[in-house]
């Protein structure tokens, strides 16, 4: 199929570690988002790395995250088909179980995010574990990505803000037990436990953290930065240097589409909004005035056209600074 799966997937990773490089993994919900994407992916000559949460699954299905999967899956695969990148689906903070069984059975993804980070360790454990193991029972190629956001030594349930990094040794320990292929780490964005907390970035700890696991001989695990929305290039780019290799990006995104499409009906204000002195009435379609909308501009294909072309500008800086610029094999 015209997007790839966890062994493709996997071997880019393995070029990341190598050359210092990150996957920019960007969040959709709805197909303009998505084409814009592919396009700045096309432009900046980069693999590209497309994530849906279980919340954008439901609204592409009408309620139905399972047939969003399916009906978005679809449309992705169709798109990456006109050009010449590979492209990749993960699924984004999974926390059902159940829902990945079915993932797994329809052999939709490149990879699986399971997110038991706000559990206590142990469960943590056990549910990123049965996720490796139903991704192991399928038929298909599923890399899994595992979320460790709290270390251990918190005393008497008083949690400090040192409880919302990850610890390094605890960060072996759970890759060496869950088999997970990536692991997202906390090391000071504002994401998930995190979010909230007065935090420091902590590039040092992603680093230790890199250290640790490749001294226990897991140095094929690569690193996941959440919440990196409101990082400088050079923060990230730090990062990348420490063994990061899959940035997520979502807030961005939303942002540019509402901002894109706010520009752009701002700008012709006068012809989508009648006069104020005018009375008019919107379900007759103002046939009883000499005011009439102009369609050049209320037209979804516009402002849809706009917000693809943002996008793909958006990406396209990002993978430069992320280094994946230039590193497609197709």
């Amino acid at each position: 199929m015209p997007f790839y799966g966890g062994d493709e997937l996997a071997s880019v990773y393995e070029r990341a570690l190598e050359d210092d490089f990150a996957l920019v993994a960007s969040n959709v919900a709805e197909p303009n988002v998505m084409i814009g994407l592919v396009e700045g992916a096309a432009q900046a000559d980069s693999p590209l790395l497309i994530q849906m949460s279980a919340g954008a699954m439901r609204f592409a299905g009408n309620g139905s995250a399972e047939d969003g999967l399916k009906a978005m899956g679809n449309y992705i695969d169709v798109i990456a088909d006109q050009y010449d990148v590979e492209v990749f689906l993960n699924m984004d903070h999974q926390t059902d179980l159940e829902f990945i069984e079915t993932q797994v059975d329809l052999d939709i993804p490149s990879s699986i995010m399971i997110d038991a980070s706000h559990e206590e360790f142990e469960e943590n454990v056990a549910r990123s574990k049965r996720a490796v193991e139903l991704t192991e029972q399928g038929e298909g190629d599923i890399l899994v990505e595992a979320e460790l956001g709290r270390i251990k030594g918190v005393e008497d349930e008083i949690v400090s803000e040192e409880a919302f990094y990850t610890d390094p040794e605890q960060a072996v320990e759970f890759v060496d037990r869950t088999g997970c292929d990536l692991l997202a780490i906390s090391v000071g964005t504002q994401h998930g436990v995190a979010k909230g907390k007065d935090l420091e970035l902590r590039p040092d700890l992603a680093g230790d953290i890199r250290q640790a696991l490749v001294d226990h001989g897991l140095d094929d695990v690569p690193l996941v930065l959440h919440g990196s929305s409101g990082l400088q290039p050079d923060q990230l780019q730090t990062m990348i240097t420490k063994g990061i290799c899959k940035i997520n990006k979502d807030t961005r995104y939303q942002y540019e589409y509402s901002r894109t499409l706010f520009d752009l009906y701002r700008a012709h204000e006068d012809e989508l909004l009648p006069p104020e002195d005018v009375e008019a009435d919107r379900d007759s379609f103002f046939n009883d005035i000499d005011w009439s909308p102009n369609k050049d501009h209320f037209d979804p294909r516009v402002g849809g056209r706009d917000v693809r072309e943002r996008i793909a500008e958006v990406y396209a800086d990002l993978a430069e600074t992320a280094g994946s610029a230039g590193r497609s094999k197709l």
